[in-house]
């Protein structure tokens, strides 16, 4: 063992899914270093503990897999159990977690942020229940980093990630494991294999986009071999450090090359992409994009049809931002809804107390209680497995459920990269006018209320303030406005606009044209696009 002398490194606070930096960042001598032995600080230490390590390829991954594996041996770890190649996708890892009874994991992604050189990375801990650090530990772990005067690390020869085994290094053991198969046998519990088997060969068509990221060697042991779509229904299957120059963030906009499928002549029946990292998805149907928030409302209605579900749902979550389509559907089956902050471990106690079975983030993130992690791959073997099950396309799936339940017409603008001090200036202006808000009319809407989210945890009592800020109008629309924890440069601030639509009539509208009374009521109110400067947002969703 040999310790390493060092000083505190400013900014090094883990946001909502770890820390997230530009990769020369985390490249800096020390740097990465410091982070790891706060963690094992913050965690009272890892002596003779079992952690999980892997991640979702991208650049510097595998040198930050041999410098973490090597602190680990030095803190007196007993065993690692790290993906081939130094791979595993975010729900993967957390189901390895939780199958090997692991005392933890640390997973190595910046999720759909860029890849390379010059672009992100991220490192993020895990807890025994294979869900993301409460922030009780994120912020235990960034007090540590801000005192910290050394760390542990062993001087050895780098280990073969490419060979599966197992060897030691120093007194520690190392497991190499395969990434895909306990996860691949995982979703064969859930769903009905054999009847989406069926559905391909009756001739049913599916493009899986994995964007040149982690998902693609479990895709391709899925759909392809498990599932026998046909060969090259997964496109741009490899992992790339990189990502190919794409950026992994399954959206309409970075998954352009699905969306034109989709939309185009001949296209397949089926459409879904997934994330740099694994846990986040889009569903397509054939001309049609189905949001997040829809997708959530869709599963959580019709999740007995899998066989992991058949005995219905305890209840459903969303975070604050995510649309109100699935508290209609809860409210239906008489369970449960809880609306949390962003953060998807603000769902592991819920899920841990047996509150709730489906969770769903708008930011495409959806899963169950089955790890403690969203799942991109699993939520698309769920609308396989509901296709399969109705016999429906998916068109035809979400009209009979807005014909059932309503729409929530929904759309979320990204202001990207935005100076901090702007950012920050136009939400403090907003939130000191909050209390004057109630009653206002604009833009033909009248505000019912205005306030910043605050979240108290119903497990454990614990207080989450300053969670964005929601400005609800008579009638069920609103406007939701929060920075992003997810970025790695500037603020980007998301603004979320909803309006429901009871229906018969009304209920195929484009929703930006839907939304267009509560969006131009924000302009009115926030000023988001002249105090930002930005005449429209970078993105649309």
């Amino acid at each position: 063992m040999t310790i390493h002398q060092t000083k505190p490194f400013d900014g090094q606070k883990p946001g909502t899914s770890g820390l997230r930096k530009k990769t020369p960042v985390f490249m800096q001598p020390n740097y990465l270093e410091n982070f790891i032995q706060s963690t094992f600080d913050a965690i009272g230490g890892v002596a003779a503990k079992t952690l999980v390590l892997g991640g979702d390829g991208r650049y510097f991954g595998q040198e930050a897999a041999q410098t973490i594996l090597k602190m680990a041996a030095a803190n007196g770890a007993a065993r690692v159990i790290v993906g081939q190649g130094a791979w595993l996708s975010t729900p993967a890892a957390s189901n390895l977690i939780r199958v090997r009874k692991a005392d933890g994991g640390i997973i190595l992604s910046a999720s759909h942020n860029p890849g390379g050189p010059n672009e992100d990375f991220g490192v993020k801990y895990n807890m025994a229940n294979g869900g993301p650090a409460p922030e009780s530990v994120t912020e235990a772990i960034y007090a540590r980093s801000q005192e910290i005067t050394e760390y542990r690390k062993l001087d050895a020869p780098d280990i073969d990630l490419a060979a599966l085994g197992t060897v030691k290094l120093g007194d520690m053991t190392v497991e190499v494991v395969d990434p895909v198969a306990d996860y691949a046998d995982l979703m064969e519990t859930l769903f009905d294999f054999p009847a989406i088997r069926a559905l391909f060969a009756g001739g049913f068509r599916m493009r899986m986009d994995s964007m040149c990221a982690i998902t693609g060697p479990y895709a391709r042991e899925i759909f392809e071999n498990r599932l026998g779509a046909a060969p090259g229904t997964v496109a741009h299957g490899t992992p790339l450090p990189d990502f190919g120059g794409m950026h992994p963030d399954p959206n309409p906009t970075w998954a352009h090359e699905l969306m034109a499928e989709m939309t185009g002549e001949n296209a397949p029946d089926f459409g879904a992409a997934s994330d740099g990292d694994g846990d986040r998805n889009m569903i397509v149907g054939r001309g049609i994009y189905v949001s997040p928030s829809d997708s959530l409302a869709v599963i959580a209605a019709n999740a007995h049809l899998a066989k992991g579900y058949k005995g219905g749902l305890k209840g459903v979550a969303r975070s604050m931002p995510t649309s109100a389509a699935a508290d209609r559907v809860a409210a239906k089956l008489g369970i449960a809804c809880y609306e949390t902050p962003t953060g998807w471990k603000f769902f592991g106690n819920l899920l841990d107390a047996g509150r709730v079975t489906v969770c769903g983030e708008e930011s495409f993130g959806t899963g169950s209680d089955h790890v403690r992690e969203k799942d991109g791959v699993w939520a698309i073997l769920m609308w396989l497995n509901i296709i399969a099950a109705r016999g429906q396309g998916v068109a035809e799936i979400v009209a009979d459920h807005f014909r059932t339940y309503g729409r929530n017409y929904y759309s979320r603008h990204d202001y990207e990269a935005l100076p901090k001090d702007v950012a920050n200036a136009m939400l403090d202006d907003l939130r000191g006018r909050l209390a004057a808000l109630k009653g206002v009319s604009t833009n033909g809407l009248t505000i019912e209320s205005a306030d910043e989210f605050s979240y108290t945890d119903p497990v454990d009592g614990s207080v989450s303030a300053h969670q964005g800020f929601r400005i609800l109008f008579e009638g069920g629309s609103r406007a939701v406005l929060r920075l992003s924890g997810t970025g790695t440069e500037g603020a980007t601030l998301r603004v979320y606009y909803e309006r429901y639509v009871p229906g018969p009539d009304g209920l195929a509208e484009d929703p930006q044209e839907a939304l267009a009374p509560v969006i131009a009521a924000a302009e009115d109110l926030v000023g988001i696009r002249a105090k930002s400067g930005r005449p429209e947002p970078d993105v649309i969703t």
